[in-house]
């Protein structure tokens, strides 16, 4: 347990974040590598977020419809996921505590209350597109009932739960082999796709075009809702703080430097996948004039016989599927962290997964059996939407608190980032605005 915290805490929290793993990581002395080894990790659960099932509606989307040129935004939207993911580890490693007991601690119980409900609001919406993703691969696999595939992802919970009494370490070795999975198959992909070098550097280069057409622009906003996850800022500033680090000042800021290259390797990694997911849409689908494929069960069918290999469309499934899990076990992890850092109670995690898991399972079934394969994906596009108006909560939260001198001491941000991190979060806020106005008023849509 910290024993001090750090000023311009209102009240103390009963418990720090995760406690049942909490400072459990052991990180060594000495050896530059072996510290580096330690803190990796949190990141590779952080990336997890940022190439969710969510991910790949909105990239095959921009990929179909506008080839290269949406490269751009994932980038920029990348280097955002950045510097926000820093600024939450920050907050953890300084003031040992997490987004959401922070929350707690400063605003008022009304505000904290409403942030909270929020909050959970999205982590059942990114819990929901996780679970689709899951039964969309099964179900093109091993040709299981989208309704039983539904059911089937509640088994996940149990897996969680075992895994994490074994150690946090182990989830992390899970987490890293899932995504070394989608890396392969994706890999192949795009060796098979043979995309065009040129524009694909060309794409990473920000076009007027993108704001002026109003349907990229849409699709736009939904891969930064998509790519900036909320519920990765609260995960971020809990999960560092398993690390077994010295809690002093030079410990702490031996942490943030190694903590902060974990979680920029880890985002450089998700950027690929995310970027690798929209150039394969670019180069068979654009390519040959499928410009309207935003379904990932059209975009499974289409890849067989433009690539002309059967093992296409295996591969593309089990990244589907490595991802859906993948997400599973962050996306689960942030609700436990959320409730407990708002209400400052502690549940049974068996109990707090399983009613996070209940909460998206129910529109996900109902929309099963009534609307079959494409209410899913409405309701995965959904998701995504509701993810990118709650992300404007949990940044200002999060850039003012590590901008509070007397919150963050000697730790506060600089200057330049202060002015950086202010920047992005107005520019998130008013996109986010824009994207409710124009989902209220469907004018973008429509046009």
């Amino acid at each position: 347990m910290p024993k001090k915290r750090s000023p311009g805490w209102r009240k103390e929290n009963k418990y720090p974040s995760l406690s049942e793993v909490f400072s459990s990581v052991y990180v060594p002395t000495g050896s530059i590598w072996k510290k580096l080894f330690a803190f990796t990790g949190p990141g590779l659960l952080i990336a997890v977020g940022y190439m969710d099932p969510g991910n790949w509606a909105t990239d095959i989307a921009g990929g179909s419809k506008f080839g290269y040129m949406l490269l751009s935004v994932i980038f920029i939207s990348n280097f955002f996921a950045i510097i926000l993911q820093h600024l939450a580890l920050k907050l953890g490693i300084v003031c040992e505590r997490d987004l959401a007991q922070a929350c707690r601690d400063h605003y008022p119980p009304f505000i904290s209350s409403i942030l909270w409900v929020l909050c959970e609001i999205a982590i059942a919406a990114c819990d929901l597109a996780e679970i689709i993703g899951s039964v969309l691969a099964l179900k093109l696999l091993f040709g299981i009932p989208i309704t039983w595939g539904v059911l089937i992802t509640v088994i996940d919970v149990l897996i969680i739960l075992f895994f994490q009494y074994k150690g946090f370490r182990y989830i992390e070795s899970i987490v890293a082999a899932l995504i070394f999975t989608i890396l392969i198959c994706f890999s192949f992909e795009i060796i098979s796709s043979k995309p065009e070098f040129f524009p694909i550097l060309k794409g990473i280069i920000p076009n007027p075009e993108i704001i002026k057409n109003s349907h990229s622009f849409y699709i736009s906003i939904g891969i930064l809702g998509a790519t900036v996850m909320p519920h990765n800022l609260y995960l971020h500033s809990s999960i560092i703080q398993t690390r077994n680090y010295p809690r002093t000042f030079e410990g702490k800021k031996m942490a943030i430097k190694y903590a902060t290259i974990d979680s920029t390797l880890s985002l450089s990694l998700a950027f690929f996948i995310n970027a690798a997911i929209l150039i394969i849409s670019a180069a068979t689908f654009h390519k040959y004039g499928h410009t309207e494929v935003a379904d990932i069960m059209d975009a499974h069918k289409l890849l067989t016989p433009i690539l002309g290999s059967s093992l296409a469309g295996v591969f593309f499934a089990l990244a589907l599927l490595a991802s859906g899990q993948n997400s599973t076990l962050t996306g689960t992890m942030a609700g436990q962290i959320v409730m407990e850092g708002f209400l400052n109670i502690r549940l049974k995690p068996w109990i707090r997964r399983l009613i996070t898991r209940l909460i998206a399972i129910v529109p996900a079934m109902i929309a099963s059996i009534i609307y079959g394969e494409k209410g899913t994906t409405e309701l995965l596009i959904i998701s995504q939407i509701i993810l990118s108006i709650q992300l404007s909560f949990a940044i200002v939260p999060l850039v003012n608190f590590t901008g509070n001198s007397k919150k963050m001491g000697p730790f506060v941000n600089g200057p330049i980032l202060k002015v950086l991190s202010w920047c992005i979060t107005i520019i998130i806020v008013l996109l986010n605005l824009f994207l409710l106005y124009d989902t209220t008023f469907g004018s973008v849509r429509s046009s």
